[in-house]
């Protein structure tokens, strides 16, 4: 479950990066899954470690705004590099962003337990594209298993996102 160890890493590096707009430094195994730094150094327990293999979606964060799997994601490929968690989404006095909830109004969040990945892949859908299709929501939630059968409440609460986000810009 945790990345490979490439031959070119060495046994103990110091990374700097950024999580959730806090600058954090630390000396770690640069190849530990970024996962288990943000669960276990950081406290950030919204990225679930469900496959291990880039199968289920339950542990996407944000890197650089792009989706990643933090379960395979070594944090030595991540020096100077911004990660945000779906923790980091809330606002300082504690109101969810949009798509936080609009995935609670809607019970998209069924279980939870894909719920952080679902809502960061969304995060990155909307920050490209702030009209997408069904389609496009679709393919863009495609890497994400949810097993409780709240798909079409996910793909719902997606589009009403979508739709508050663009009325907050006018």
């Amino acid at each position: 479950m945790c990345a490979t160890k490439r031959p070119d890493m060495p046994e103990q590096m110091t990374v700097t990066l950024t999580v959730n707009a806090q600058t954090r430094e630390l000396v770690v195994d640069p190849g530990t899954s970024l996962i288990f730094v943000l669960r276990d150094e950081f406290a950030l327990n919204g990225a679930k470690l469900g496959c291990g293999l880039e199968q289920c979606g339950a542990c996407v964060v944000l890197v650089d705004g792009e989706p990643v799997y933090s379960c395979t994601k070594p944090i030595g490929d991540l020096e100077g590099k911004h990660v945000e968690t779906v923790e980091g989404l809330a606002a300082d006095d504690g109101r969810l962003h949009v798509i936080q909830e609009s995935f609670l109004q809607l019970n998209a969040a069924q279980c939870g337990y894909c719920t952080a990945g679902l809502i960061m892949r969304t995060k990155a859908l909307l920050a490209d594209n702030p009209r997408p299709s069904r389609g496009e929501i679709c393919a863009a939630l495609d890497g994400h298993l949810c097993r409780c059968g709240a798909h079409p409440r996910v793909i719902k609460a997606v589009e009403r996102a979508s739709a508050r986000l663009r009325e907050r810009k006018r």
